[in-house]
């Protein structure tokens, strides 16, 4: 039971951003639309596991979602003002939903009438990327709307507090309400391309290493922003930026199979079973990244990629080409200056000219990022990692904890104590 249960928790969550791209679609209303999907959802939840899950599951969700926000849209005082802007908004070949309490009809299993033949989940993409809205508030709604995050998930992954984060996603769907659903113009589309890559990279980033919860993996995600981003490129297929960022999450969830040991424990890159990854997407992911660097100048995601293929082409972490690393990341810094890129760097120059001097790189981003109050702990994981490779156990265990205390992920908390307790047993005596 437990096992079904998981499955259809799945599946409600891949369907989600579908079907409430057909409600925003059909209707044009953003906060109706989400409550009357998440309606559905419970719906779906209460009934699935008892009388099995239907043969379409995205038709059941959008009809049951469209007769819930029918009903509402009905209940209120200016139905007649909504349905007429609603009417007005819906492309002439927009799918139509069905009445409440008709069924399927013509021959077709969902009862929508004639779905739409782009993806509502892409469109509801750009739409949560539109320009009138700040970069934070297209990343929070996209992250919410599409990336089906919570809000405090969002929240912690700004470092902001939930309240605050809840009321820049009001303020942005309030921003939307009304605008037109569909797949924007060439120039509209490549206005909100840099919003939009950034966004589903924060999700795929959300995917492959959760901010918190018990689990280090949430694969629905990292899975979903992979799809989206294939949209993307078929859209934009020589685009470089696209092609590139493609490549850097094919690259790096090849090695999914190797992060973990089958009680869930955290393993490091450098430790892993290079065996278990997955090599038919290795190749795949080196092929789209010299693609990327072929399409024109060498931005961020084809620079990522490129650090990202070296990795993986190495057969054993002591063949890792760490100057060519050292060489994108030193070009990845020069062009942006994203903290994560950094303290890559700083590795990298650990890997390359020895732990001294990475820790160097280390400390001075550690100085900066005390300075500006924006520390994260992954700076400190690093400076352990370092110190005990420098032979300084006492201030590496002291990193470490540092560390673990202030990261939300449960598997990375354990691994990081790990590496602290395991300094403690050296440093003990024997006898």
């Amino acid at each position: 039971m437990g096992r079904a249960t998981d499955d259809i928790e799945d599946l409600l969550r891949r369907h989600a951003p579908q079907v409430l791209g057909a409600l925003v679609r059909r209707y044009g209303h953003f906060d109706p639309a989400e409550d009357s999907v998440q309606e559905a959802l419970i719906a779906a939840a209460e009934q699935w596991p008892g009388d099995g899950i239907p043969d379409n599951p995205r038709g059941w969700l959008i009809r049951v979602a469209s007769r819930r926000l029918t009903d509402r849209l009905r209940s209120d005082g200016a139905r007649r003002r909504r349905e007429e802007t609603a009417a007005a908004l819906t492309p002439a070949d927009a799918f139509v939903a069905p009445p409440p309490g008709e069924g399927p009809s013509g021959g077709d299993p969902s009862g929508l009438g004639r779905a739409p033949s782009e993806d509502d989940t892409l469109t509801l993409l750009f739409l949560c990327c539109h320009p009138a809205l700040s970069p934070a508030a297209q990343i929070a709604l996209t992250l919410r709307a599409v990336g089906g995050l919570t809000t405090a998930e969002i929240a912690r992954a700004h470092l902001v507090p939930e309240a605050t984060m809840a009321q820049r996603i009001s303020r942005a769907k309030r921003a939307v309400r009304g605008t037109q659903f569909r797949q924007p113009d060439a120039r509209d589309r490549d206005q909100r391309l840099a919003a939009v890559l950034q966004v589903l990279y924060l999700i795929f980033n959300e995917g492959y290493t959760a901010t918190a919860g018990p689990d280090l993996h949430r694969t629905d995600l990292a899975r979903e922003a992979i799809r989206l981003t294939r949209a993307v490129r078929r859209l934009l297929p020589r685009e470089g930026r696209v092609t590139g960022l493609l490549a850097l999450m094919v690259l790096t969830e090849a090695r999914t199979p190797a992060r973990t040991c089958p009680d869930g424990e955290l393993i490091p890159l450098d430790e892993q079973d290079r065996a278990l990854w997955d090599r038919t997407a290795v190749a795949e992911g080196t092929a789209l990244a010299e693609e990327a660097l072929a399409q024109g100048p060498a931005g961020d995601y084809q620079l990522q990629a490129a650090i990202a293929a070296l990795h993986d082409e190495a057969e054993r972490a002591e063949d890792t080409d760490w100057p060519q690393i050292l060489a994108l990341y030193d070009l990845l810094v020069r062009r942006s200056p994203d903290p994560a890129a950094a303290l890559g760097r700083a590795v990298a120059v650990a890997m390359v000219h020895g732990p001294r001097a990475g820790l160097a790189e280390a400390d001075a981003l550690a100085k900066a990022a005390g300075a500006s109050g924006q520390r994260n702990y992954r700076l400190d994981a690093v400076r352990g990692h370092l110190l005990e490779r420098a032979g300084e156990p006492d201030t590496a265990r002291t990193a470490y904890r540092a560390a673990a205390d202030a990261t939300l992920s449960e598997p990375e908390a354990r691994y990081l104590r790990r590496r602290a307790d395991r300094l403690d047993r050296q440093d003990q005596p024997d006898g």
